[in-house]
């Protein structure tokens, strides 16, 4: 296993940090698809899945890894559709910076992971817990990163 992915996370995502990304990339993600402005998104449920993820318990972390919390957020992110459009691909973009923010990248290349996060949405849908698909999400994650630095 990558040794950074053990390590408990040092930066977590926020609301302002996905609303930065979004507006950076939002051309860059349109694809077939339009995206809907960041502000449109379905009230309160990106926050309740960034609260999740970062949850703690007696101080500490319940995702205590990188590689829990980033498959918490790929997985949450796509079942989650906290955005009227876009989840899969937000899902990539968010998991992939918070994998940069503890110094880990992907090196599968992006759209083969927005093909894996359909896989996760349509199993999810064929009726695949949540927990199920969570661990899907850390063999990907576990096979495709590597550490910066």
């Amino acid at each position: 296993m990558i040794k950074k992915l053990s390590e408990t996370p040092k930066n977590w995502l926020t609301l302002d940090v996905c609303a930065r990304l979004f507006r950076t990339f939002k051309e860059k993600l349109q694809f077939d698809e339009p995206i809907p402005h960041f502000e449109t998104r379905f009230k309160g449920k990106l926050e309740g899945i960034l609260n999740s993820v970062n949850q703690t318990y007696d101080g500490t972390p319940l995702n205590s890894t990188i590689l829990d919390a980033a498959s918490a957020y790929f997985n949450q992110l796509v079942r989650g559709h906290p955005f009227q459009n876009g989840n899969k691909r937000l899902a990539v973009l968010f998991t992939h910076y918070f994998l940069i923010l503890n110094n880990i990248d992907f090196t599968l290349d992006y759209k083969e992971m927005y093909h894996f996060a359909v896989t996760i949405a349509l199993e999810s849908e064929r009726g695949a817990t949540a927990e199920r698909t969570k661990e899907w999400a850390k063999l990907i994650l576990k096979r495709f990163t590597k550490d910066l630095d």
